[in-house]
């Protein structure tokens, strides 16, 4: 279940391409009043349970930098506040740190370092990008922000103080390996990479490997398996046909989402995305 009372100053601590902030509304009305355990395999920034603020939860992500970073908000954070101060706002400066993943030294930087690196990168980059490369390097530009919030310590305190007060196992591994322990009464939600709505619209940048249609389609067993075990089950996903008729024998709400975070100016604005849910909606 929820925590009864939540804690407002709880949000991401990162920017995120495909960010769930701007469907919170509509994600809130179509969770179960009631659960267990709160799975989140797709994790990204934490948007969704963040504001679920769930007592007991399994979060999980491919992204090893991402992950990495909760790990150290959890265990390390005023290590972790003192190291962002360090960062300047400086395109040479920007450069320089952003480039570390392509040398040797990188292999050196302790896992505080690691994660301040990604918390600076993503607050100074061009529009918030989290994006890697083929060889799994960050390779967005510098933002040129007059003044960007590197150090954010009441929400990175606010993300230590829930990761420590609650139940919760932070995971680095395949979304199907991450539910195999999910049960009658739990609820999973899945955010993966969105189906392209056309073919060059694709964004699977934010960590290495694709997410193609042979992996929708395994995603999509694993939501059937997880209803037959009677779990509660909730996806997001782009309005695409093949979408909608692989999750044809579930329930289907077509809503429409801003997207704020893409490297294509005109492809931000509001498009059409699903959620489909295997329990009666409640609204």
């Amino acid at each position: 279940m929820a925590t009864k009372s939540k804690n407002k100053l709880l949000q991401p601590f990162l920017k995120w391409a495909g960010g769930k902030r701007q469907l919170l509304p509509e994600i809130r009305k179509y969770v179960p009043n009631k659960f267990n355990t709160y799975y989140e395999p797709f994790v990204g920034a934490g948007a969704v349970l963040f504001d679920l603020q769930p007592k007991k939860a399994v979060i999980n992500d491919v992204n090893v930098e991402l992950i990495n970073t909760y790990k150290v908000i959890k265990d390390h954070v005023d290590e972790l506040v003192n190291d962002l101060k360090k960062h300047e706002n400086d395109k040479e400066y920007f450069y320089k740190v952003r480039d570390l993943d392509r040398k040797e030294e990188f292999k050196n930087l302790t896992q505080i370092e690691k994660s301040s690196r990604v918390i600076y990168l993503n607050k100074t980059c061009f529009n918030g990008l989290f994006r890697v490369n083929s060889q799994g390097q960050f390779n967005v530009p510098f933002g040129r922000y007059k003044n960007p919030q590197i150090v954010n310590e009441i929400v990175l305190k606010a993300v230590n103080h829930y990761l420590n007060q609650n139940n919760v196992t932070i995971l680095n591994d395949d979304f199907e390996e991450v539910v195999s322990s999910a049960k009658r009464g739990d609820f999973i939600y899945f955010d993966p990479p969105y189906d392209p709505v056309s073919d060059t619209s694709s964004f699977t940048g934010y960590s290495l490997g694709g997410f193609d249609k042979s992996e929708q389609e395994r995603l999509r067993d694993t939501f059937v398996e997880l209803d037959n075990r009677g779990c509660y089950v909730l996806l997001s996903n782009s309005a695409t046909d093949f979408i909608k008729d692989i999750y044809k024998d579930y329930h289907i709400k077509v809503v429409s989402a801003s997207r704020s975070i893409n490297s294509n100016a005109s492809k931000r604005g509001k498009i059409d995305e699903v959620l489909v849910m295997n329990y009666e909606p409640n609204g």
